[in-house]
């Protein structure tokens, strides 16, 4: 066999006119429609109309074309099939050798801010899809391109040996329903959202690949990162990379808890994270002082961690930053001096996100677990605590400064993980108590961690008191108000424990489980 006719029809006509140009100079006929068709007439390539082939004019303002069997038969004809040959010549009908064909631009549409519903479904494509597929299917003869960066591979093999490899071939079949699949998956996801189904029957997602990792958590693993269609700016696969190493997968990990801390607060903020539990977290006036908060809650776990910054990078904050080994810093920007003295160190990772995160910035979107078999799915915890839903049920309330710092710590015990007991102090964690199996132990460890700093300061628990013993122990530490969830069958134990040391104790009403 040998590629004697070809079908081009594409939106992205990314160089097509080069490669028609050799297809032509190879002696293959060029069958095209539409645009591509004026393209590559005004470009002096041989090409004819889709309609001298099937006889019919192309109607409905193109939408129908290529749905005929001229043309499907030529592409799903099996070619050592007695009974499809002598079909094909009693109908006098031809084959296509290969099909070059990629879709409207369903995903750029949608992703304009004043996309119509009606802009949308126009931009749905019927007869691209059914091409490909037939295409596709029958691939041990036909040929099929859907990526403009298959050109090269397929000219080259055309001119040493007249047509494609069947290796080459499988491996464009395999991706013409990749393709197809993630287009159908994009359209019925926004269709499912216009509709206002939350968890439909099935469940149809697709992801493009970003990076090849050199390997997930440990070194025996095999990893990818691959970054959702619609990704929001702000978000770590929309950041550019500035300066140094490639990102690793306990690096993608920690950089995405570490962006989700710092888009809790309005103010200049700044969370160190390792291993995807904040270490430590500071707030300030300044992204200076928010880094040093930060730092100072604890210089030793910091070392060789994550930092991320919801203001841009100074060149005093870069100064400090530089003073240790650090993998990755993340922030809206860097000053040009920062940059200049953050690229001293050539492995240090550089990520701008080009958005100043917030709770205005956030929304719900849809967080996807895998386990063996199956898949969870939920929405993302964005909930913002408000001041005027706390519950006071201690005989002494929080005082204006404690509320300050009660809401910080809730802010901060949400991204740790379960149980979490989060200690903090002017405007800074000083005590992280993170994934024990129990409560007391968690906060254990966190006052252990405050040491002194407990004196004064206030307590977060993620989830609630199943008794007073937590309480107790961080009364006698020092702490002197402490905000939780409630709604033990024994919160009155609790309360009766804050009364008797003068702590100060609010209901969220609102968990933060994190496992």
């Amino acid at each position: 066999m040998s590629i004697k006719r070809a079908l081009i029809s594409v939106s992205d006509k990314s160089g097509v006119v080069e490669f028609a140009r050799a297809l032509a100079d190879a002696g293959v006929e060029i069958i095209s429609t539409g645009g591509t068709k004026t393209l590559l007439e005004q470009s002096q390539v041989p090409v004819i109309g889709i309609s001298e082939v099937t006889g019919f004019p192309e109607i409905m303002d193109g939408r129908v074309k290529t749905l005929h069997p001229a043309v499907h038969s030529g592409l799903l004809a099996v070619r050592d099939n007695a009974e499809h040959q002598a079909q094909m010549q009693e109908l006098g009908l031809s084959y296509i050798d290969l099909v070059v064909v990629n879709l409207y631009p369903f995903q750029e549409t949608i992703e304009k801010p004043d996309v119509t519903y009606e802009d949308a479904i126009e931009n749905i494509d019927i007869g691209g899809p059914t091409m490909l597929r037939s295409a596709a299917k029958n691939h041990a003869f036909v040929t099929v391109v859907v990526d403009a960066a298959d050109y090269g591979q397929v000219i080259s093999e055309l001119q040493a040996g007249g047509d494609t490899t069947l290796e080459t071939r499988k491996r464009l079949a395999a991706k013409v329903f990749r393709h197809t699949a993630s287009y159908d998956a994009l359209i019925a996801g926004y269709l499912t959202e216009q509709v206002g189904e939350t968890f439909p029957e099935r469940l149809t997602v697709t992801y493009e690949k970003s990076q090849s990792l050199r390997y997930g958590e440990n070194p025996h693993q095999q990893a990818a990162f691959y970054r959702a269609p619609l990704a929001e700016r702000g978000t770590l696969p929309t950041a550019e990379q500035l300066h140094g190493k490639e990102l690793s997968y306990n690096n993608i990990q920690d950089a995405n808890a570490a962006i989700a801390i710092v888009g809790e607060f309005e103010g200049p903020a700044v969370a160190a994270v390792k291993h995807m539990n904040p270490c430590g977290v500071g707030i300030g006036t300044s992204i200076y002082e928010a880094y040093r908060k930060a730092y100072e809650s604890d210089s030793t776990s910091i070392f060789g961690g994550i930092v991320a910054a919801n203001r841009p990078i100074d060149s005093d904050t870069a100064q400090m930053l530089n003073e240790i080994f650090l993998e990755i810093v993340i922030a809206p920007d860097f000053t040009t001096e920062a940059l200049d003295i953050l690229k001293q160190k050539k492995n240090l990772r550089l990520l701008r996100t080009g958005v100043q995160p917030s709770p205005e910035t956030r929304r719900a979107a849809w967080q996807y677990t895998s386990i063996a078999g199956g898949l969870l799915v939920q929405e993302t915890d964005v909930h913002t605590l408000q001041a005027d839903k706390l519950q006071t049920v201690s005989g002494r309330e929080a005082t204006e400064s404690e509320l300050e710092q009660l809401q910080f710590g809730w802010n901060v015990v949400k991204h740790v993980k379960s149980n979490a007991i989060v200690i903090v102090k002017d405007g800074m964690t000083v005590g992280i108590g993170a994934g024990q199996m129990n409560r007391v132990g968690a906060a254990k460890i966190a006052i252990e961690q405050a040491g002194e700093k407990a004196r004064g300061a206030i307590l977060a628990s993620d989830a609630f008191f199943p008794m007073g013993d937590t309480l107790e122990l961080a009364a006698k530490a020092g702490i002197t108000a402490v905000i939780q969830p409630g709604g033990s069958i024994r919160d009155e134990e609790s309360i009766q424990v804050a009364n008797d040391y003068g702590v100060a104790m609010v209901f969220t009403g609102v968990r933060h489980f994190k496992h």
